[in-house]
């Protein structure tokens, strides 16, 4: 194999900055930024908007769409005209 040509494969914390949650895992991505994990060694940290933790289908709080309203404000528009 080719020396210098692979990414660094690491671990990494990724931090969701929306709910304070953060997890480690290997990763390749580039950050400059550092963070203490709980076993007392610092790793890289990646801040991320939304994770599993947040993410409104994973946490089951997703909204409700009012679907009724939809397809009969659909069928209005579009119904055949005689």
């Amino acid at each position: 194999m080719k020396k210098d040509i692979h990414p660094n494969y690491r671990e990494v914390i990724f931090f969701d900055t929306s709910s304070d949650y953060k997890f480690i895992t290997r990763s390749t991505i580039e950050t400059s930024e550092t963070m203490e994990w709980e076993d007392g060694k610092t790793y890289p940290v990646y801040k991320v908007e939304v994770s599993s933790n947040s993410h409104p289908f994973y946490t089951g709080k997703k909204m409700i769409l009012d679907t009724a309203g939809r397809v009969e404000k659909f069928n209005k528009r579009y119904a055949k005209k005689k």
